[in-house]
Order: structure tokens, then C-alpha cells, then sequence
């Protein structure tokens, strides 16, 4: 057995490559439009997973070209990703307007959401960074 990818449904394509692309740094791996589904399918991979080689785990991006209205972000769980520098990349989603909503208070973990509202779980690589501010005491903003 081998994992291959979580499919998550999307609103708006354009918000959610730019989020998971550009502020998130995944990277697009392939992309299938299909007329007579009316469906997009994208395929996305952290860079350290594309760089082994291979079949990338990864996150497809389902956007169904008729409006939908999707619910339940949270009963979905979370996706995780390691991450080399947590704090850079929060300050990087901060500034690019993403809600953070539970801060690396520990230097170890954080989590955001995306414009669909699916919460993204961010882990330190190696274990915690020594906690610092401003993340140090900021609050936790909303559910993640």
C-alpha cells in the first residue's frame, strides 16, 4: 500500500492556488480539465516530497466548474506539513493576509486555514524552535 493524495474541494481556483501555491509553497505537479465532468483537478506536493523522486504524496485540489456550496472544513480533520523554518512561514502567511489561527506559540506547531476553510496543521522540523515573540503570546484566533 501506498498513500497517493487527499482530495479537497475547492470554490474558487484562483484563491486557492494562490494560497496553497504562493503563500503555503506547494508546487503544482499536474493539472486535469475536464469538459464533460465540468471538473479541474490539480495536483499539488511540498517541494522536499517532489525532490525524493517518484510518486509525491499529495493534496489534489478538486474545483467543479458549476457553483457549490461545500461545508463541514473542520469535520474534514487537517492536513499536516513539516515545515524547516515555522516562524518564517507564518510571518510570510501573516503578511500575505492569512488568519493564523493558532500561533507557534511553542515554536513547534501552528495552524491556518484555507480560502475553503480546510485547516492545515504546520510541525517544525526537528523539533521546537525556542519560542519567540510575537508569536509567544498570541492568541488563538477563531478554530482550527
Amino acid at each position: 500500500m501506498k498513500y497517493l493524495h487527499t482530495m479537497v474541494r475547492v470554490t474558487d481556483l484562483d484563491a486557492s492556488l494562490d494560497f496553497y501555491c504562493n503563500q503555503l509553497g506547494l508546487q503544482e505537479l499536474r493539472r486535469t480539465e475536464n469538459e464533460r465532468g465540468r471538473f479541474t483537478l490539480i495536483f499539488l506536493a511540498a517541494p522536499g516530497d517532489v525532490a525524493t523522486g517518484g510518486q509525491a504524496p499529495c493534496v489534489e485540489l478538486t474545483f467543479n466548474w458549476d457553483p457549490e456550496t461545500y461545508a463541514g472544513g473542520r469535520n474534514f480533520g487537517h492536513l499536516a506539513y513539516q515545515v524547516d523554518d515555522i516562524y518564517a512561514l507564518c510571518n510570510r502567511l501573516k503578511d500575505a493576509g492569512v488568519t493564523i489561527n493558532r500561533p507557534p506559540r511553542d515554536g513547534y506547531m501552528a495552524f491556518v486555514r484555507s480560502p475553503d476553510g480546510i485547516s492545515i496543521e504546520l510541525l517544525q522540523k526537528g523539533g521546537p524552535l525556542p519560542p519567540v515573540e510575537p508569536w509567544k503570546s498570541a492568541p488563538n484566533v477563531g478554530t482550527w
